[in-house]
């Protein structure tokens, strides 16, 4: 053990604070934000947690902390944790809790969830508060470094944007007068399969829905296994090929993606539209993809919603939708544009993949 620290018992060195009911304190004119595991969900007219907590989820997303530094309402699925500030400095909890596995402490067989008795147990090694101090200093500076360039990254996807409108104006209005066509008149329309696939622990292959199509990609954090014998029949009828444009329809509407295969993931499709390119195509998944992604296209997709609490818009509503069309060649000097952004993207991503990997190994070797 490093000299001068030691280990400490959560129940001597921090308070856990038990959440509330959100719909029995939220209001739209609460001057305190309600968090939740998963982060705000509205505001309330008092508070229970004071400035500078750590919010652990009580059920269901545990190993997600958050740091917050105002004081906020906690709902009943999350518990705040407030550090004994004369020994331990807050921001030193929360990267604590990010390296920190809760998992090793749920009980539950469905829904994972952590008790009050049990996280009171928790030991952690703390260091002299100096110590702590540079610490989150170090862990600061790394993490400002991943903020900025994902900003980078937000500012490249409003580039892209920009050039679209100078190009062809607004994808709804057309007011430049181009050529309007049906999606089904320009591209195969498919959705993935209907039926429910059983679910198994672990296998080669994987069932993508619209939650793991998210921030204009396919994650592969949190996805459901299938065996290889419904991947083999749900792919006869909506295989996903290299190219190819996916994007969510039911829970979820737009927020569509370019699919670009690997050897690593094999997976099959539900819930999802799928939208392939014919070989004597008139119009690119690139520019395809930065129309449906636009503002306006967007609140066009909202309002062909015919869900109630769970959005959806049906295969033949995304079939009939009303796509601007310009000549080809002038699509693609805008791919060509686009490639050249998408590269400097790419660069930025690895960046922030390094930083990730770095800030990660930081935090393994002060608190593991």
């Amino acid at each position: 053990m490093r000299e001068g620290w030691e280990y400490k018992r959560w129940a001597d060195v921090l308070t856990i604070i038990n959440g509330k009911n959100q719909k029995a304190v939220e209001s739209p004119n609460g001057q305190y934000p309600i968090y939740g595991s998963g982060g705000i969900m509205g505001y309330a007219l008092d508070w229970l947690c004071p400035e500078n907590c750590v919010i652990i989820g009580r059920k269901g997303n545990i190993n997600k902390p958050l740091f917050v530094e105002s004081k906020f309402w906690n709902v009943d699925t999350a518990f705040g944790l407030s550090a004994n500030q004369e020994c331990l400095i807050p921001k030193y909890l929360f990267y604590f809790c990010l390296d920190y596995n809760f998992e090793r402490h749920n009980r539950a067989v469905t829904i994972p969830s952590l008790t009050k008795i049990d996280l009171l147990k928790v030991k952690m090694l703390v260091p002299p508060k100096p110590t702590q101090l540079s610490i989150v200093s170090e862990l600061d500076k790394l993490n400002e470094l991943i903020l900025i360039k994902k900003e980078q990254l937000k500012d490249y996807d409003t580039l892209a944007q920009s050039i679209f409108y100078e190009m062809f104006g607004d994808p709804v209005e057309n007011e430049k007068g181009w050529k309007v066509k049906k999606l089904m008149e320009v591209c195969d329309v498919r959705d993935g399969t209907h039926d429910s696939p059983k679910y198994v622990e672990s296998s080669n292959y994987m069932l993508i829905t619209s939650k793991n199509i998210v921030n204009r990609a396919i994650s592969f954090d949190d996805v459901n296994y299938i065996t290889e014998e419904d991947y083999n029949n749900i792919n006869k009828r909506s295989k996903v090929d290299n190219g190819d444009i996916l994007m969510p329809m039911i829970g979820t509407i737009g927020n569509p993606v370019i699919v670009y295969l690997d050897n690593l993931h094999k997976f099959s499709i539900k819930n999802v539209a799928l939208i392939k390119f014919l070989h004597n195509t008139s119009i690119l998944n690139r520019y395809l993809l930065e129309l449906m992604i636009s503002e306006s296209f967007r609140r066009y997709l909202l309002s062909l919603n015919k869900g109630g609490n769970q959005k959806f818009v049906a295969l033949g509503t995304i079939r009939r939708m009303d796509i601007i069309l310009p000549p080809l060649p002038l699509q693609q000097s805008f791919a060509h544009k686009i490639e050249q952004i998408d590269r400097q993207k790419a660069a930025v991503q690895r960046t922030i993949k390094d930083l990730e990997t770095l800030l990660a190994a930081r935090m393994q070797y002060w608190f593991d």
